[in-house]
């Protein structure tokens, strides 16, 4: 445990004291959009231009951030010898430190300097590099944030697994008696990328010497907020939380946004104040915009530590009274047969048949029986068509053309398989194809798509050789007979070609160039995202009046108010009316789910004599929860 100077330091006690403190927001976001590279080492600008990482830090400062983080994330040998500055470590670290230590004092009032420590390795590293060489690294950059004193605080951030976490917090405590803050990062599973619960980490984590815990980074404010909220649950010392703002959108080859505005932004971590959390800020895609949000929204709630405290306590005794609890399972809901059409898809497109189909996506792990058992009961249901959807997670799983394939297979229903270009090459693409086509797999939906987002901003480590459009002109070319070089094959493909369109995009006029573009590589249909707004729906389908090619409508059913939230604000390109959001608010948590279905039906009903066919989608992948969407059909 930590000594006594470690407890008695004015940060300590600040840390631990009387209010609610807000930590600074992402410091790449500001600099990529100041025009910093994606690829170059953000941390080599405390030399290379001091002036903007001033800028930076006075931003935050003028919003209302009661701790600054020094520009020193990743800024350890490891990390710096990718970008060719192996034997800079002490003077990136030291100028950080000053630099933020100067902005701190400009502001002429009480702030915090944090030093930011990374983890020593990325995850592709990890694999390479043992324990005894990650804490030698995390141990000299260590020594260069403290070498001066000018920092107050270090913290430990964006940790994927908690052994590195519990090495770097050794380390920091063998070599200074500074606070330390250790967070953890934790995917949409609630789940460290080690597989650590937040029980887990806030058990370990409070037998060490640390001042705080809590967890940043790779999720926005909602899908945080549960985690923090077992942090508290669990915790000894006070908790941290800085999430994202929201999922990044790629705005090009070497480009992302992040679209989560400051008022929802500062709703949710007031929310986090409420649960006990003593320390908020923001993580990638927040600005100084968020923090001041954030901090207008604390200094109104007069959030305290001593509130704080009180909600800390009320969630541990929810969890003792939960134990001895018991979850109740809802009935089954028994559905009908809808009838549909027999034929493959490609022979209900082109006798223009209603095409009715439901969406599964792969299982976590590589056990794919709740997979195949959701399509037997959909089969049973007279739904023989199932569209195979990417995970979008950081865990090991199939991905959406083999488990195509395996339904098929094993099964017997026919299959839609998405196909993502983040994640191979073209070549690999195309000896993936002409397997799945060897196997029986016909249907495709093009999509460009993006890796899942784990721990450091930007997301950009995917391949991306091609995108949707590309993939659809490939498609194309294998349908004619020739591969992505222009040769000629032993024989054509047969592939009915999809790609996605979608109609809650914000620029509209955009999406719909876009929609042409695959059309004119080869698209020979197209599957919505899903749909929560007929205006949009309505709008996409005057559009493409005169192209010939069918629009299948993707319907989603919302299970609750928060869900609807965190579609409308945290993910890229969907759009939520206000009428709805208002409806799932009223139905509360008990009625959320039974008015999200009526809304979907209602969408469905109205939106059907537009669409060549729909796409339904159920929560978890239940077959149960569609019933009400197959009678609105009938």
């Amino acid at each position: 445990m930590s000594g006594p100077s470690f407890r008695r330091s004015p940060a300590a006690q600040l840390l631990s004291g009387q209010r609610v403190l807000v930590c600074d927001g992402a410091m790449g976001t500001m600099l990529h959009a100041a025009g910093a590279a994606l690829d170059r080492s953000l941390p080599e600008l405390n030399l290379s231009d001091p002036g903007l990482v001033a800028t930076i830090h006075d931003s935050y400062l003028s919003a209302g951030a009661d701790i600054i983080q020094a520009n020193t994330f990743g800024a350890n040998g490891l990390w710096l010898a990718d970008h060719g500055f192996p034997d800079k470590v002490a003077e990136i670290n030291r100028a950080g430190v000053r630099l933020a230590r100067a902005a701190a004092d400009r502001s002429g009032r009480q702030v915090l300097v944090a030093g930011s420590v990374s983890p020593a390795v990325t995850a592709l590293q990890r694999r390479r590099v043992g324990a005894d060489e990650r804490m030698e690294v995390i141990r000299e950059q260590i020594l260069a944030l403290v070498a001066d004193g000018a920092a107050d605080l270090l913290i430990l951030e964006t940790f994927g697994y908690l052994d590195e976490l519990v090495e770097a917090i050794s380390v920091a405590a063998s070599v200074t008696d500074l606070p330390l803050i250790a967070q953890a990062t934790f995917a949409d599973d609630a789940q460290t990328l080690g597989g650590e619960t937040p029980r887990e980490v806030a058990t370990v984590l409070s037998g060490l010497p640390v001042t705080m815990i809590g967890t940043n980074c790779t999720v926005g404010p909602q899908r945080m907020l549960a985690v923090a909220e077992d942090l508290v649950r669990y915790s000894a010392v006070p908790v941290s939380a800085q999430p994202n703002a929201g999922q990044p959108r790629r705005t090009g080859p070497r480009s992302f946004e992040f679209a989560i505005d400051g008022g929802y932004f500062s709703r949710y971590l007031a929310r986090f104040a409420d649960a006990g959390v003593t320390l908020v800020g923001g993580c990638c895609g927040t600005t100084p915009t968020h923090i001041r949000a954030v901090a207008d929204a604390l200094r109104a709630s007069g959030a305290s530590a001593a509130l704080a405290a009180s909600a800390a306590t009320k969630l541990r005794t929810t969890e003792r009274a939960a134990d001895g609890g018991a979850a109740v399972a809802e009935p089954a809901t028994v559905l009908s047969p809808p009838g549909q059409a027999a034929g493959g898809l490609a022979e209900q497109l082109a006798s223009r048949r209603f095409v009715v189909a439901a969406a599964l996506t792969p299982p976590a792990g590589g056990w794919a029986g709740d997979t195949e058992r959701a399509a037997a009961e959909l089969a049973d249901q007279g739904i023989g068509l199932v569209l195979v959807e990417p995970r979008d997670t950081v865990r090991t799983h199939l991905d959406s053309l083999n488990m195509a394939l395996q339904l098929q297979q094993r099964v017997g229903v026919e299959t839609i398989a998405t196909v993502t270009t983040w994640d191979k090459t073209i070549m690999s693409l195309q000896a993936d194809l002409l397997g799945a086509h060897a196997l029986g797999i016909r249907s495709v939906v093009c999509t460009t798509g993006s890796p899942p987002v784990f721990g450091d901003y930007p997301a950009v480590d995917g391949t991306w050789e091609v995108d949707s459009v590309g993939l659809t002109g490939l498609l194309a070319g294998l349908n004619a007979g020739r591969d992505s070089n222009g040769l000629a094959l032993t024989s054509r493909m047969s592939f009915c070609i999809g790609a996605r369109i979608n109609p809650g995009a914000r620029d509209t006029e955009a999406e719909l160039a876009r929609a042409h573009a695959k059309i004119r590589a080869g698209a020979q249909y197209l599957v919505s995202r899903p749909v929560h707004d007929l205006d949009a729906l309505t709008r996409v389908v005057e559009a493409l009046e005169g192209t010939g090619v069918p629009l299948l409508l993707s319907v989603a059913p919302l299970t609750s108010f928060e869900e609807a939230d965190y579609l409308a604000h945290e993910v890229p390109g969907v759009t939520i009316p206000a009428a709805t959001l208002d409806a799932m608010e009223r139905a509360g948590r008990s009625g959320g789910r039974a008015v999200g279905l009526e809304l979907a039906a209602t969408v469905l009903a109205k939106a059907r004599p537009m669409v060549s066919g729909v796409i339904l989608a159920a929560s978890g992948d239940d077959p149960a929860a569609l019933g009400a969407l197959l009678e609105a059909l009938a």
